[in-house]
Parts: structure tokens; C-alpha cells; sequence
């Protein structure tokens, strides 16, 4: 039972024992450790286990910095196995939870504020504590450790990791305007010389590959261009070239173009290694994040915040609204709405929704991205997981952003009035369903086959020709359509007898029950009001229209500014105004009074009908027969009415009217079949007389 003390150094593990196991517990500790005669008399050196090199020193620190017991530090506390209900005082609180959990060592781990005097102490006098240790050297290897642990924090710093992923999008950027720029040039400059070229090829991939093939445009039809270019493309240029009209250059400005294309090749290739690196390392930063909007997206969401860990820390609307800053702070200027997406616009998720569910996609995709953030950024196997749970396989990682994509895709189906796929149902290119997801695989399109332009002409036609003869019912419908009678666009309205010939056309404002707005000058579009069963287009006064303009642009004949010319101009305003209001109420009297003619006359005609009704015997007949009277006159023309004893109408079908015809028909078939047969009698009676007179 006693008092241990471990301590580490920059040249390796020193173990100590003290003296007294009730050091801790006295008053007069601090000033008795004041001098090294002091702290010798208290602590005696057990084991010290030294540090083979830098690399090594480097290591150990870094573990125990981490809370990790190193082998030689286990090693050295191999020797406290056989002592029984003793203590050991450590720095660290978690270094001590971890030597705590070492099996076959029993001992009581102290790491409280009661042994910061001691370690303090062990700091000012570890020269003499330790034989054989220099204060220069103490201070020399000290010096080079910190430098070391330093940059082992640098090099392995969390932080420092998303920094490669905001370097790697924004050098992405820069390449595409870059190569946009310098393709554009190398088309322009090399077209004086090879024009129909840019037309032909359109990838600036492979217009820069068939410039530093070709050279010249001379040596086209001599060059093989199957490697860059399809069969039909390398043909098409190798004909151009025979015919065209570009100027000559010399060898001295193909070589700049070929250095220029050159570069263009150089940073493609480039473009595409710094993509797929980027792609990797999102995956693993950011698995989730990577799953839910794509690595471009996640990355310039990374990049615009700053950090991986800045960006866990943003709350969804945060997210979702990341990038399009200078359009919120403007629409709360000025109370506006604000915007729906920024940079997650860009998300596949989001580009599959319709416009009126672009929104709420956007805000379900932020709210499983932040998620999914914290996820990436806060769990064992992140860079602030201090490297546990490292053997966690990727689908793992991501299955959060999995599950929650696929959330994503059902409730954006639900929204767009889709099916819904079972879940657990991945969604293929084509969009449907597949039991689990594979490769995208890059199939070949298909190409113009020009073999299959010659037709030997006994070959089958390729739709089936409509026959010249066209069936009954077509031909019948069509006459029917023919006997049609077309109805006239305008149709005359025959006028009252009773009308007096004087009378004015009734105003086309009238019925409109609506004051006449002030539309400055403009005619008011004719509105249908539809009252005692007749449409009235009613529209607002042209007398109105013209008041309110000639209001509009009314000057007053007074002028100046005094006192008593405004109140002059104000008394002459309001009389003017009485004069209009005395001539709108006169002609508002004469509308009314249009209306009431015209209401009788319609009440006149409504009786006059109705006694046309009554002295008609064909209107009674056709309401018998439960039909209109121009369907029962034209039946009755066609001979499909008949009259009983009674002089009650009966109608007839068309079959019946048919099969009537059908026996008239029979009945004087039979006469005719008689004649027919005596003349044919006659006439061979002729032939026989004739016969005898040529033999005789």
C-alpha cells in the first residue's frame, strides 16, 4: 500500500514512489518541495523507461496525448502488478481511466486538482530527481519534441482535412472557366486556318487531339484518326479538309496552336484526376452528405461555409438556404418572399421535383443533409472520432444517407402523383424499379445504319396502303354531312311590326346595374349579362368614357396663384361638376327609359308567339308526339307521320318506311318481268323465220 506518481518526459517515462503515503494531505506541501533537497526527500525514482529516438518519443506522446496506453508505457506499469491498495497519481484524467482498465493491475488512478503541486514541483527539479539528465539536454529534446508534436497535429488535424475538399472544388471551378477559355481560343485560332472543323467536332477534348495528330490541315487525308475520333466523324473531317476554304499558315503558328492545345489536353486530363479525387474524398469525409445531394454539392456546401464542422453546427434552414445570401438579406429588406434553395438547388432530388415541389423537396433534403452532417462530423469513425471504429466498411457509413434519400424519392412520388415502390426498392436509370442497385453501365448509342438506304424494291411497304374504296357507312355519313345545311354565321332577327320606327337603338350599357368606372378614355370590353332569359351585352357608356376624359383634361380658364384665383377655380370646378352630374342623371333617365320600351316590346312578342302557338294545329301535333316543331314539319315532309281516322298523328320509322317501299316495289315487279318475257318471245320467233328463208 503506497503512493505512486507517473510522469513522462521529453527523453521517456519516469515512475516514482513517494516516501510518505500522506504527501497530498500536507499543509506545508508547497513550501517544502520550494527547494530539490525537499522533493528528494519525498519522492525516490522507481523505473524510468527511456526513449529510443524522436520517432519513438513522437509516438508515445501522441498516444498519451490521444488517452491511449502505449506497449512501453504498459510496460512500465508491469512492475505495479504486485502491489496490493495503491495509488497512482496521473496528469491526465482520461490517461488514468485507461490504465484503470489494463487487466492484472489493481490500482487507484488519482487525477484531481491535490496533485498538480507535485507535478509542478517534479517540472522545476526533474534534473535531480533523474540521474544522469542535463538541464541542457532536457531543454534541446523538449524543444524538438514540441516541434514534432506539433506538426503531427497539423498533418492529422480534422480541420485541415475538409481544407483539401474547399481547395479541390474551388481549383474545379477555376479549371472549367480555365478550359471554357482556352478551348474557345484554340477553336478560334486554328478555324482561320481549318473552319469546318469546329462543325464537325464538337468535344474540345478531341478537337485538341486531332490538332496535335494532324498538324497541318494537308496531312489530314495521310493521318489515322481512329484512336480520337468514331469512323463517320474521322471521314467526314478527311472530306472537309479536301475542300476548304481556310487560309494558309506557316509552321511557326501551328506550333503556338499545338502548345495552346496541348494545354487544353493537359487540363482536361487534370480536370478529370482532381474529380475523381474530390469524389473519393467526400466519400470518406462526408459519406452521407455525399449520398443526399452529390459531391459536388456537399463540397461547395463545405466550402462555402468553411469547415465540415461549421457546417454540422448550421441548423436545415441554414443548409437549405446556403449561397443565396444576397437574395435573403434583399427580399427582408424589402419584405419580400424569401428564397426557397441556394446551393442545394443544384441536387439531383431537387432538379426531378416539379416547380411547385421544388420547395418542399428542398426543405426535406436540408433537414436529412443536417443530419446527416452531424453524422459525418461528430460520429467514431470521423476525423473527430479520433480514429475509432476505422474497420467500418463504407455501406455502413452511408446507410443513413441511404435510407434517408430513399425517404426522400418516396415522399417526392407521393407529391408528384407516382407510384410508390415498395420499400427497399432501389429506382433504376429508366425509372423502374430493381431489386438492388448495380453499376451504371454505359451503353453504346445506336448510329445511323446508311446500308439500309437501298431498297432492292420487291421489299414489303412499311405501312399498309388505305383502300380506294371506301365502305357504305363512310360514304353515307359523308352525304349526310353534304345535306347538312350550313347555318349562318349572322343571323337576321326579324323585327316587330308593332315596333314604332322611330325608336333608338337601346344602349349598350344598359342592364350593367354598375357605375361606370374611370378607365381614362378607354372603351370598357363587352360583358354578357344573361336576365329574363335573354343575353344583353351590356358594356360601360361612351358618353361616360367621354366625360371622365374631357374631366381628365379639363384646364380652367383662370389663372394664377393668389388666394382668389384658386377660390375662383374652386368655385368654377364645382359648378362644371354640377353641369356634368345634371347631364348624367338626364341620360341615366333616357337609359331607364330605353329599358322599359324595350322590356315591352319583348312582352308584346312573348304574346304574339303565344298566340301563333294556339291558332297552329302542327304546334299541338308535335307536342303529342313529344318533339320540336321543325323536327315534326320535317318528318312529316319525309313521310314519316301519318293521320288516323281520328286525325291523330302516328309516327312511322324509318325501317317500317323502308319495308312499305320494299312491297311497292315487289308489286310492280311482276308486270314489268311479263313484258319483258313477250318480247323476248318475238324476238326468237324473228330469228327461227329467218333461219328457214336462208335455208330455202
Amino acid at each position: 500500500m503506497g503512493l505512486f506518481v507517473l510522469t513522462e518526459t521529453s527523453a521517456g517515462f519516469a515512475l516514482f514512489k513517494a516516501k510518505d503515503k500522506k504527501i497530498l494531505k500536507k499543509d506545508d506541501f508547497s513550501s517544502v518541495v520550494e527547494t530539490a533537497e525537499g522533493i528528494n526527500e519525498l519522492l525516490k525514482l522507481k523505473k524510468f523507461e527511456k526513449f529510443d529516438s524522436a520517432a519513438m518519443a513522437l509516438e508515445e506522446v501522441a498516444a498519451l496525448v490521444e488517452g491511449k496506453v502505449s506497449p512501453l508505457l504498459a510496460n512500465l506499469l508491469d512492475s505495479l502488478k504486485d502491489e496490493k491498495k495503491a495509488s497512482l497519481a496521473v496528469a491526465d484524467p482520461k490517461l488514468g481511466q485507461a490504465i484503470n482498465k489494463l487487466p492484472g493491475i489493481s490500482l487507484t488512478p488519482i487525477s484531481d486538482s491535490s496533485v498538480n503541486d507535485i507535478y509542478r514541483a517534479i517540472r522545476d527539479h526533474l534534473p535531480s530527481l533523474i540521474p544522469g539528465l542535463l538541464p541542457e539536454n532536457i531543454s534541446t529534446m523538449s524543444l524538438g519534441l514540441s516541434h514534432s508534436l506539433s506538426r503531427h497535429k497539423l498533418k492529422f488535424s480534422p480541420d485541415k482535412v475538409d481544407t483539401m475538399i474547399v481547395q479541390a472544388i474551388a481549383l474545379l471551378d477555376d479549371l472549367d472557366k480555365e478550359l471554357n477559355t482556352y478551348a474557345m481560343r484554340v477553336k478560334e485560332w486554328y478555324g482561320w486556318h481549318f473552319p469546318e472543323m469546329g462543325r464537325i467536332v464538337n468535344d474540345n477534348l478531341a478537337y485538341a487531339r486531332v490538332i496535335l495528330k494532324v498538324g497541318m490541315r494537308t496531312n489530314t487525308s495521310n493521318t489515322d484518326l481512329t484512336d480520337i475520333l468514331p469512323e463517320e466523324i474521322e471521314a467526314a473531317i478527311k472530306a472537309a479538309a479536301e475542300v476548304s476554304m481556310g487560309t494558309e499558315i506557316t509552321e511557326d503558328d501551328l506550333d503556338n496552336i499545338q502548345l495552346l492545345a496541348e494545354q487544353v489536353v493537359g487540363f482536361t486530363e487534370y480536370r478529370q484526376q482532381l474529380s475523381s479525387y474530390l469524389t473519393s474524398r467526400m466519400q470518406a469525409i462526408a459519406p452521407n452528405l455525399t449520398e443526399l445531394v452529390g459531391e459536388l454539392v456537399g463540397a461547395r456546401l463545405i466550402a462555402h461555409s468553411g469547415s465540415l464542422m461549421n457546417l454540422a453546427k448550421s441548423p436545415a434552414s441554414t443548409v437549405q438556404i446556403l449561397g443565396a445570401e444576397k437574395a435573403l438579406f434583399r427580399a427582408l429588406k424589402t419584405k419580400h418572399d424569401t428564397p426557397k434553395y441556394g446551393l442545394i438547388y443544384h441536387a439531383s432530388l431537387v432538379g426531378q421535383a416539379t416547380g411547385k415541389n421544388k420547395g418542399k423537396i428542398a426543405r426535406m433534403l436540408a433537414a436529412k443533409a443536417a443530419i446527416g452532417l452531424r453524422v459525418d462530423a461528430l460520429s467514431d469513425w470521423s476525423a473527430q472520432g479520433e480514429g475509432k471504429g476505422d474497420d467500418v466498411d463504407e455501406e455502413e457509413r452511408s446507410a443513413l444517407g441511404v435510407t434517408s434519400r430513399a425517404k426522400i424519392e418516396r415522399h417526392l412520388r407521393a407529391l408528384e402523383g407516382k407510384p410508390l415502390l415498395p420499400r427497399g426498392v432501389a429506382v433504376g436509370p429508366n425509372g423502374k424499379a430493381v431489386s438492388t442497385p448495380g453499376k451504371w453501365e454505359v451503353k453504346e448509342a445506336k448510329k445511323y445504319n446508311p446500308d439500309a438506304d437501298g431498297l432492292a424494291g420487291d421489299e414489303p411497304a412499311a405501312v399498309v396502303p388505305v383502300s380506294e374504296k371506301k365502305s357504305k357507312k363512310e360514304k353515307k355519313e359523308k352525304k349526310v354531312k353534304v345535306e347538312e345545311p350550313k347555318k349562318p354565321l349572322i343571323q337576321e332577327v326579324e323585327s316587330d311590326l308593332d315596333e314604332d320606327s322611330d325608336e333608338e337603338m337601346a344602349d349598350v350599357s344598359a342592364g350593367l346595374g354598375l357605375s361606370a368606372p374611370n378607365l381614362n378614355g378607354t372603351k370598357a370590353k363587352p360583358v354578357t349579362n344573361k336576365s329574363n332569359g335573354a343575353d344583353n351585352i351590356s358594356t360601360v357608356s361612351e358618353d361616360t368614357s367621354e366625360e371622365s376624359e374631357i374631366e381628365d383634361t379639363w384646364v380652367s380658364s383662370i389663372l394664377g396663384n393668389t388666394r382668389e384665383a384658386k377660390t375662383a377655380r374652386k368655385k368654377e370646378r364645382h359648378e362644371r361638376n354640377l353641369a356634368l352630374a345634371d347631364e348624367r342623371s338626364k341620360k341615366r333617365a333616357e337609359r331607364k327609359a330605353k329599358e322599359a320600351r324595350r322590356a315591352e316590346r319583348e312582352e308584346r312578342r312573348q304574346k304574339k308567339a303565344a298566340q301563333e302557338v294556339k291558332q297552329d294545329p302542327d304546334v299541338a301535333f308535335a307536342a303529342t308526339l313529344d318533339m320540336s316543331l321543325e323536327k315534326y314539319k320535317r318528318k312529316v315532309a319525309d313521310g314519316q307521320i301519318t293521320f288516323d281516322s281520328d286525325g291523330s298523328p302516328i309516327k312511322i320509322s324509318k325501317k317500317e318506311l323502308k319495308k312499305q317501299k320494299k312491297a311497292e316495289a315487289k308489286a310492280a315487279v311482276p308486270d314489268a318481268a311479263s313484258k319483258k318475257r313477250k318480247h323476248v318471245d318475238d324476238d326468237d320467233k324473228s330469228e327461227k323465220k329467218k333461219k328457214k328463208k336462208s335455208k330455202s
